[in-house]
Parts: C-alpha cells; sequence; structure tokens
C-alpha cells in the first residue's frame, strides 16, 4: 500500500495521465517515484516493485488502460525497467532488457561504472510496442510489452537522451542524444543519423514533434554537457528542421543562449503548431510551428532561476 501523506524530494520529471484529470507520477534521483491526484498539491510515494530509488524516466501509455489506469512504465538507474498496470499501486520488472548483448558496453562517461534508462516512449500505434534509450547504450526496442529485446540498430545514436513517437504517423521515432538526432520510418527497425545544420551544437538533451506534421521538429541544444545543465555555464539553443532540411537555430523570442539553460520541450496532440519550452528563465510558447516564441506571462518563482528545469508535461 502506498503511504497517505508524505513530501517528496525534488521532483525531476512529470507524466500525466490523459483521462484522470490531476493525476501525476514525479520521479526523484533518489527517493524513488511518487504520485499526486492534485494536480502537484500533495503527493505519495508509490507502490512496492522498483528495485532501485534512483528514477531516471518515468512515462504513461497514452492507449493501454488497466484496471481503469493507464499502463505506467518506470526507467531507473542501474537500469531497469518496471510497468505498473494499476496506477503506480505495485509494480512488475522487465528483466529481460539486461539480457541484450550489448549490456557489457553500456557507460556514462562521467561514472563508466554506470548506466541507466533516460528514456521510455509508449508505441501509441501499438500497445505492445516500447522503446528506451539508455544512457550510454542505445534505442532498445520490445515489441511484447517488454518481455523480449531487440538491441540497438546501427545508425542510432548511442547517448540516448529523449525519445518520441508521433500521434498520427505510426513508425516515426525521433531521438535527441549526446551525438545528435536520429529517426526511424518503420517502428525503430532501420535508422538514420541527421546532423546537418547542427555544427556546434550537436549535443541534444529533448525534442518535440508538431502533432499536425511529422517533418517538423524542435529540439534544444548544446555543444556538450558542460554547457547544457548547470545554468551558471550554461550556452544553450532551440533548433529546428522541417520537410527533411537541414537543422535551423531559432532565436526569435527566446533568451540569450548565454546562462539559458537546456529547454525542456513539449508538444500536445490536440494542438498542431503549438510548442511549448521551459528553462531556468521561464516558460515560452510557440504558435507558428517552432519558428518564433513568447515568454508566457506567469510568476517564476526567483529560485527557480538558477536551476535546471528538467521536464515539462502538458495535460490538456
Amino acid at each position: 500500500m502506498m503511504n497517505e501523506k508524505s513530501t517528496p524530494n525534488v521532483l525531476l520529471c512529470l507524466a500525466a495521465d490523459p483521462t484522470r484529470p490531476g493525476r501525476l507520477y514525479g520521479r526523484t534521483f533518489d527517493d524513488g517515484l511518487w504520485i499526486s491526484n492534485d494536480s502537484g498539491e500533495t503527493w505519495v510515494p508509490a507502490g512496492p516493485g522498483i528495485s532501485h530509488n534512483r528514477v531516471m524516466s518515468v512515462a504513461v501509455s497514452p492507449t493501454e488502460v488497466k484496471n481503469g489506469y493507464h499502463v505506467v512504465w518506470a526507467g531507473t538507474e542501474p537500469s531497469g525497467l518496471f510497468r505498473s498496470e494499476d496506477g503506480g499501486q505495485t509494480w512488475a520488472d522487465c528483466p529481460a532488457l539486461l539480457n541484450l548483448s550489448s549490456r557489457s558496453s553500456w557507460s556514462i562517461p562521467p561514472r563508466p561504472h554506470m548506466h541507466h534508462v533516460r528514456s521510455v516512449e509508449p508505441d501509441i500505434h501499438d500497445d505492445n510496442r516500447i522503446f528506451v534509450g539508455i544512457e550510454l547504450g542505445g534505442v532498445m526496442k520490445s515489441e511484447d510489452k517488454g518481455a523480449h529485446w531487440e538491441d540497438r540498430k546501427p545508425n542510432s545514436q548511442y547517448e540516448s537522451h529523449a525519445l518520441m513517437t508521433h500521434p498520427r504517423v505510426p513508425g516515426r521515432i525521433y531521438e535527441a542524444a549526446g551525438g545528435g538526432y536520429a529517426e526511424s520510418f518503420d517502428a525503430g527497425n532501420t535508422w538514420q543519423t541527421v546532423n546537418n545544420g547542427l555544427d556546434t551544437y550537436n549535443y541534444l538533451v529533448d525534442i518535440a514533434v508538431d502533432p499536425g506534421d511529422a517533418d517538423t521538429m524542435v529540439a534544444s541544444a548544446a555543444k556538450g554537457p558542460y554547457t547544457a545543465y548547470n545554468p551558471s555555464r550554461a550556452n544553450t539553443i532551440l533548433v529546428r528542421r522541417e520537410k527533411g532540411g537541414p537543422w535551423t537555430p531559432v532565436y526569435d523570442g527566446l533568451p540569450d543562449a548565454e546562462g539559458s539553460a537546456v529547454f525542456a520541450l513539449a508538444s500536445h496532440s490536440s494542438e498542431p503548431g503549438v510548442f511549448y519550452a521551459v528553462n531556468n528563465l521561464g516558460f515560452y510558447m510557440s504558435h507558428d510551428v517552432g519558428r518564433t516564441w513568447g515568454k508566457v506571462p506567469v510568476e517564476w518563482p526567483e529560485h527557480l532561476q538558477g536551476k535546471r528545469i528538467h521536464g515539462l508535461a502538458i495535460n490538456i
């Protein structure tokens, strides 16, 4: 049973249940996974079954429902993947992920003895299919809800940071990674890396795709990890790509690169052409598929200006 009341450590990212208004799942680095039913006003720890306290990623299946809840997935450090079919009250391990032949090579450069599941992306078009991004190891795919796994495919990226599928185009998947950008048109069977235009800003951390056009996307970019995350030394921009062309920097309406920590990005299937971005300097929106941006006039707590914002969830 989950505790009735408690206080989480700092929440690093959120995932929302699309059919339960106010229900959020939040991850922490050392304090496990937490659940809110009132849009974050109060939190309770998730139930038993997640073997590691460092939860690196959390995702809610957009389509698969069990016991009245959308299925929830959580990825951890060290690498592990866990699934809940009862709203986070209990969790089941997916141990076959660790049987992949590439596992012996998984490693994070700053901590070479360690690796983790940085991103989890259930496929909106197929309840059986799920992708996970290992940092540093690459994109892995399961076609049977995590019972068996396919190893990283050539031309995808090793240092996987964020994965995205398209709500209207089956088979499209996008990867933002430490080595740039990769994409697949056939549900992860084959990949290609596309870094034209990224130049020195080829360290990608997050990505969002226009729900109305699978060929239009924005990504948060830095020159490397040193200037990506800490606002005191940050130098990051947004980059944009459309119609299979090169990546181009986006500046209109956004803060200067200096002091701007990497953006967390989002779009929503009900809002074609709209993108959201948030970082230490504020909350921004674009209504013209990422070409120009405006700062949303919301009160931004002063203490957040010195902090990296890890995640953004849109629940409409």
